[in-house]
């Protein structure tokens, strides 16, 4: 049986890579994705539908880029178009960090949580009953290049977001990975991922799933431990995805 999972995020899922200059619209070609090199990983077993769209909030309006962007306002239509979906994979809270939102790190969390639970509402999955969910907390962003005004504020809340979501994950017991024990952003622009990044987290999320040892529950959804990456220091390459240690539920 083959499963289908929705990666749910920004232009960190949609592949655009790192900015030297404002207006670009570089995408990493789909072997440089992370959804894209978690789907080889876990190929034949998962189909992964790469659903990311570049300055997607949580549950914003974004004044200056479109209301468009609110996540919390396309999500209901995302999961009827694809659905029956296994498994919802979010990671999101990156552009909430600008501050013509004012938020900070757990009000971020929060509204992901927000997230979790429209996601949990929906018929989307197998038999009529809610997709799975996965949570993945985006790495600490830097102030840096041509986004450093856009972002300002930023990186000292980004720094706090991880455990944050952590929080929630355990909260609503769904697996979590930390991507900032796995990747770093690009110091080009410090939002955006280099291609050995994309590789590394696309073999990180992979390996999550394949530890995961999915098995029906009831309804036909799936139930998947918790799940930590190992904290590493990386190399500059950041080309290797770390072991997984699988977790028991949180309570």
């Amino acid at each position: 049986m083959i499963r289908t999972a929705l990666c749910y995020g920004d232009s960190n899922t949609h592949g655009t890579m790192p900015l030297a200059t404002l207006g670009e619209m570089r995408r990493h070609p789909p072997a440089d994705r992370w959804p894209d090199r978690m789907a080889a990983a876990l190929a034949p077993g998962w189909s992964v539908i790469a659903e990311g769209h570049p300055g997607r909030t949580t549950l914003h309006d974004d004044p200056v880029e479109g209301v468009h962007r609110n996540g919390l306002a396309i999500l209901p239509a995302i999961l009827e178009s694809h659905r029956p979906l296994d498994l919802v994979i979010l990671k999101l809270g990156t552009n909430d960090l600008k501050p013509r939102f004012a938020v900070g790190a757990t009000d971020i969390a929060l509204s992901v949580e927000r997230l979790i639970r429209t996601i949990r509402a929906t018929p989307a999955g197998p038999g009529g009953a809610a997709p799975a969910v996965m949570l993945i907390a985006p790495p600490p962003i830097l102030e840096a290049g041509v986004l450093a005004d856009i972002f300002a504020g930023g990186a000292a809340k980004s720094r706090d977001l991880g455990a944050r979501l952590a929080e929630v994950a355990a909260r609503q017991s769904v697996p979590f990975v930390d991507a900032g024990a796995i990747i770093a952003v690009s110091p080009l622009d410090g939002i955006h991922y280099d291609a050995p990044a994309h590789h590394a987290l696309g073999d990180a999320v992979a390996a999550a799933l394949r530890r995961a040892s999915a098995r029906p529950g009831e309804g036909g959804r799936i139930h998947l431990p918790t799940l930590r990456p190992t904290h590493i220091h990386l190399s500059p390459e950041r080309s290797r995805a770390p072991n997984l240690e699988p977790l028991s539920p949180a309570a």
